[in-house]
């Protein structure tokens, strides 16, 4: 669906210039996007790879069982479907920890992974409440540090790329509480 959405919106700029008579502006701005475009993947991925390794080497020093060790009583209160200290509970922990350090593209494979993990857990089978509620935090994901938002500010020239850090922090967790809160509301009504 949104592949025609977008074939929708690039055929209609080309129709738009050239009624306009602006296929000159069209042609530059297509160049210029394209160029501007492979200059912030450039700009990302430095700052998706460091982190990514930070994580890797949380993960091999022992720190990412350290963490699900502290996050053990909010990951068993809000995915209680999930075997204790099973591989699904230490998949959902990279995945917030990396949720919490504003890598979103690093976070997917881990989400991924916790999603399997939980499936394979599961011993009715199809979905359970701690798949939904998996989906519901990693969607309105809370940010302490967003590592992807600091890259795009940096990448477009903002002198001090991290100032949004308290709209940031009040953002995501009004977000998490409000979908949470929703999340929970529903399971009562469907129980």
């Amino acid at each position: 669906m949104l592949n025609l959405v977008w074939a929708a919106l690039i055929l209609v700029s080309i129709v738009c210039a050239f009624v306009t008579g602006r296929t000159q502006e069209l042609t530059q701005s297509v160049f210029r996007g394209a160029q501007r475009a492979v200059e912030l993947v450039f700009a990302m991925a430095g700052a998706m790879a460091v982190w990514t390794g930070v994580l890797k080497a949380a993960e091999a020093g022992g720190l990412t069982g350290a963490a699900a060790r502290m996050l053990h009583p909010v990951i068993r209160r809000l995915f209680p479907d999930c075997r204790e200290g099973g591989e699904a509970e230490q998949a959902i922990c990279m995945n917030l920890t990396a949720n919490l350090f504003g890598m979103g593209n690093a976070a997917t494979p881990m989400g991924i992974a916790a999603m399997r993990a939980m499936e394979r857990e599961n011993p009715v089978g199809g979905i359970n409440r701690s798949m939904v509620r998996f989906v519901v935090v990693n969607t309105a994901s809370l940010q302490l540090f967003p590592t992807t938002l600091g890259a795009l500010r940096a990448a477009e020239g903002a002198a001090n790329p991290f100032d949004i850090l308290p709209a940031v922090w009040l953002v995501s967790a009004v977000s998490l509480a409000v979908a949470l809160l929703a999340c929970f509301a529903l399971e009562g009504r469907h129980a």
